[in-house]
Parts: structure tokens; C-alpha cells; sequence
């Protein structure tokens, strides 16, 4: 086989590397999105804040939430929302839940589809396995299952036993953020869990990764660990941006923590819309990612702790 007919057949490997707005042209108002991380653990900022940049509207957000689901409800960008949680996820706040959320809520201005976080999970498994639901008792007994007018189904074995059947969340489009990545799509989380991360790409018919930083394809193990935490496969991944502290004001671990003091502002806002207003024209107006990092490389040392 010559040289030319070897080229042909294996091609150059692909890179994937985007920027936050390249990702968001490929979004459509009215997608549903699947969002990775948990609670304020590892969310995918930079590419949230493109989306606040945007003129995307109507979403349909699915997610283990937090200040994300706040931000892009307070922004109007929301029409539905399928969670499990939306909290701060901050054992020193006194806020058990995210106020935007509940400010959207309350009002009427989003409808929601309430999950246990099992039911979530299994959701997006059975959409990653492309199948139209998967049994489970979670629920039984409770009215969950009748609030989202679940069905029910009978084990075809000799047990006869009733289960709920989950139905299969699939989405249009899923973020994540991990903690370091490869040109090809390939990501690996170097804190203690990676979530629901790998379900929500693999569920989804978009798929979109930002990485604290990318490295070659043959030091990624050596970057992520070992090769246990390298569970983002780049088959499953469409476009990959590298955005180092892309995940602020929500924690990173181990690169970085949760910013409390930027996070306190923020849950400060729920309650009056002047400060709201303050707030996104202060932090959320930029033109770009990089000009909110330097924003808040700029802050003086007291705003920042």
C-alpha cells in the first residue's frame, strides 16, 4: 500500500478545538440542552455565558442545577426545566435554593418537570442506550410518578412486579466542563466525580466540552492521573474549547475552588431587579470570555474573598 492510499484510508486525526461562540452558533432557540456538573461543582460557565450573549431563547434545560439555571432564568432564556436540584450546593450559605430558580418559578415564567435524582440518571441512561424508558421503583408510592403522569409497567417474569417506567430524556445538545482534554475531543475529570457527565454527552445529538486546558493526545493519561478518570470518550464529543477558570464562579476540583464571595453577590440579586440589572451589566455583559477572566483578574483582593 502506497503512502497516498495509507493517508486516504486513515485519515488526519480531527481537531475539534472551538471557541465558546463557535459553540453557540451550532445551539437554536428551543433546543432542549442537557447541562453537566452538580449543584455549583464543575458547571461550564464560559459556555453559559455565551448563551447569556446570545439571542438564544426558549430552552428546555436538563440538570443536576445551579447558579446556571439561575443565571439563564433570571436572563429570560428558559422556558422548561427537567431537575432534579437547582441549590448553591454551599454548605456556608443559609440559601438551600438557588433564588433565580425559584423567583422563575414562582412567577409562572418557566414550567418544570420534577425528578429524583435516580429518575434523572436513568432518564439520560436510557436515552444514551437509545431505548424509550427503564424500569425503576423509584417513585413508587409517592405521587412523583403521577405529577409527571408516568406510566407504570409489569415485570414480564414470574416476580409480576410493578415498576415505573422512566422515560428516556433525550436532548438536543449537552455542555459539560472537565478538568483537561485533548484536541480530539478526549477529556478526563481529575476531582472526585465525574457526575452525570458521560450520560448527558451520550444522550445527546450535539455534543460540546470545555477543559481547563488541552494537551497532546499522548500525555493526557499522564495529565488526567491514570486512565480511570479518562471517561469522556471523543466519540461522543462534537467540538471541544479550552477555557481555563471556565467553570467560575462554580468550584473545579482540584484546580480551583468555588469563588463564595462572587457566588454571595450574585444570590444577592433574586430579590430586586435593580441589583439584578447591576449585577448582569457588571459580569454578564462582556463581549467575549476573555475579557470577563480579565474582569475578574482585575477585581481588587477584598472583592475576591
Amino acid at each position: 500500500m502506497s503512502a497516498a492510499t495509507i493517508d486516504e484510508a486513515f485519515p488526519a486525526r480531527k481537531d475539534k478545538r472551538l471557541s465558546e461562540e463557535d459553540v453557540v452558533a451550532q445551539l437554536r432557540s428551543g433546543m432542549t440542552i442537557g447541562i453537566g456538573g452538580w449543584g455549583s461543582r464543575r458547571k461550564p460557565m464560559s459556555i453559559v455565558r455565551a448563551i447569556l450573549r446570545s439571542d438564544l431563547t426558549d430552552l428546555h434545560l436538563v440538570t443536576y442545577g445551579g447558579p446556571e439555571v439561575g443565571m439563564l432564568c433570571a436572563a429570560g432564556k428558559v422556558a422548561h426545566l427537567t431537575f432534579a436540584f437547582v441549590a448553591p450546593d454551599n454548605s456556608t450559605s443559609a440559601v438551600l435554593l438557588e433564588p433565580h430558580f425559584r423567583a422563575a418559578r414562582q412567577s409562572g415564567a418557566i414550567t418544570c418537570t420534577e425528578l429524583d435524582e435516580g429518575m434523572l440518571g436513568l432518564g439520560l441512561q436510557a436515552a444514551a442506550w437509545r431505548v424509550p424508558f427503564l424500569p425503576t421503583r423509584v417513585g413508587l408510592g409517592s405521587d412523583l410518578h403521577l405529577v409527571n403522569d408516568y406510566k407504570t409497567v409489569t415485570s414480564p417474569y414470574a416476580d409480576g412486579e410493578e415498576l415505573i417506567a422512566q422515560p428516556a430524556i433525550a436532548l438536543d445538545a449537552a455542555i459539560c466542563h472537565l478538568n483537561v482534554g485533548d484536541e480530539r475531543g478526549n477529556a478526563a475529570f481529575t476531582g472526585p466525580d465525574l457526575y452525570y457527565d458521560d450520560l448527558l454527552l451520550e444522550a445527546a445529538e450535539r455534543r460540546f466540552v470545555s477543559v481547563e486546558r488541552i494537551v497532546p493526545t499522548g500525555g493526557l493519561v499522564d495529565a488526567a492521573g491514570d486512565i480511570t478518570r479518562l471517561r469522556i470518550n471523543r466519540l461522543f464529543v462534537d467540538a471541544i474549547v479550552e477555557a481555563p477558570n471556565g467553570a467560575h464562579p462554580t468550584e473545579c476540583d482540584p484546580d480551583y475552588g468555588r469563588d463564595l464571595a462572587f457566588q454571595k453577590e450574585y444570590l444577592g440579586t433574586a430579590k430586586d431587579p435593580e441589583l439584578w440589572e447591576a449585577f448582569r451589566s457588571r459580569w454578564l455583559s462582556f463581549g467575549s470570555e476573555a475579557e470577563y477572566q480579565a474582569a475578574l483578574a482585575a477585581r481588587p483582593v477584598e472583592d475576591a474573598k
